[in-house]
């Protein structure tokens, strides 16, 4: 395979790789080193501190310092987007001919620029953003929050016509792909990277349920809360809920159900752990976008997985999964799935069906992306 060299702008550093987005570009960071990439790595900082780890996988890592402030809120600009600006980004891009990988509108300051015109130019959107932004609004309780998600949410929606200048747009559902070629042609569906090399279910039974994601994502405490107050309450099945900052109001919800155990920030071993061991991942969603990491996290390492329509529309992913609509449709089948055992055949199915969702397949099919095949 023929040398291939990369800039890769991503909206965060992606190590520790412990949300969706994260986790996403990472990975994607360490498919395409396998295969050869010489990768230029520009990352925003602001939460995480400069990540050794990352160097193992790219040429170089540039570290630029993310703008915040309240003052940015009233941009007409998108605050993700504004926020992101850096004239020194610009220079280090113009520095090489390099096609350049944007990961989400928040990335995208740039890419309208006139020192990039003539650049091969990819955007990875992770989701339709003011949509995105638009579930955030309606999940969230917290007065302030609803008035910023709703304003991003028309900026973004507003913006996103900068994707006009990109050379490919690359989505994360087949759903979203529609959506942008309708609007902007030039795009391709690869699915999200994840830490999973292969399917590492293993046949048999576990003792307890699996609830795992970002706790403090507004889409997720809702979620959550569904669990906790319309289903699990009824239970005598135990559930493990694993994840990232839980809100106070979910530990002490948590704290009263004896069938409920809350593992607050787990390392990423021991997350692995709740999923191999686990009887099943339960993963309702009540936000329809994108592809949920968590489904594809569960598809490739727990056994069976139980979710809502929300979850597994446009992903192809249905026949693998256990679908209920209502909280007693979750009751009955939690009960259900509670004595059955995951057999080697099922484990078989995973294997056969997911194929086209390894990072083997993604990395191959964004190869031919970024030479232009």
């Amino acid at each position: 395979m023929a040398e291939i060299s990369i800039n890769i702008v991503a909206f965060d550093i992606p190590y520790p790789a412990d949300y969706g987005g994260s986790i996403d570009i990472f990975y994607k960071l360490k498919a395409l080193h396998e295969n050869g990439a010489q990768i230029i790595l520009h990352c925003f900082k602001y939460n995480k501190s400069e990540q050794p780890e990352l160097d193992k996988y790219c040429q170089k890592v540039i570290y630029y310092k993310r703008q915040r402030g309240v003052r940015f809120i009233f941009s007409r600009l998108p605050y993700i987007v504004i926020t992101r600006k850096n004239k020194q980004l610009l220079k280090n891009l113009a520095a090489n001919n390099y096609p350049i990988l944007f990961e989400g509108l928040h990335s995208c300051y740039y890419l309208n620029a006139r020192k990039l015109r003539e650049r091969r130019k990819i955007v990875r959107m992770h989701n339709i953003e003011h949509d995105y932004y638009k579930g955030l609004h309606d999940a969230s309780v917290d007065f302030f929050r609803r008035i910023y998600y709703g304003m991003e949410s028309r900026k973004l929606k507003r913006y996103e016509r900068v994707l006009k200048h990109a050379s490919q747009i690359i989505s994360i559902i087949y759903d979203d792909q529609r959506y942008f070629e309708n609007k902007y042609g030039k795009t391709l569906c690869i699915p999200a990277f994840h830490p999973f090399d292969n399917i590492t279910v293993e046949p048999g039974k576990g003792s307890y349920f699996l609830y795992h994601g970002n706790l403090s994502v507004e889409e997720n405490q809702k979620a959550v809360r569904f669990l906790l107050y319309e289903v699990f309450n009824h239970l005598d099945t135990k559930l493990i809920i694993a994840g990232k900052n839980p809100e106070k109001d979910i530990e002490n919800r948590a704290n009263k159900l004896e069938n409920v155990e809350l593992i607050a920030n787990p390392s990423e071993e021991k997350m692995y752990e709740l999923l191999k061991n686990a009887q099943g991942c339960v993963l309702p969603t009540f936000q329809d976008t994108g592809l949920k990491l968590k489904l594809l996290i569960s598809l490739f390492s727990s056994r069976f997985v139980l979710a809502n329509n929300t979850m597994v529309k446009h992903t192809a992913l249905a026949d693998l999964c256990e679908i209920a609509y209502t909280a007693s449709e979750f009751k009955n089948a939690i009960r259900d799935l509670a004595n059955q055992e995951f057999t080697a055949e099922m484990v078989e199915q995973r294997v056969r069906k997911l194929q086209k969702f390894t990072n083997e397949y993604n990395s191959a099919e964004l190869i031919k992306s970024i030479i232009n095949e």
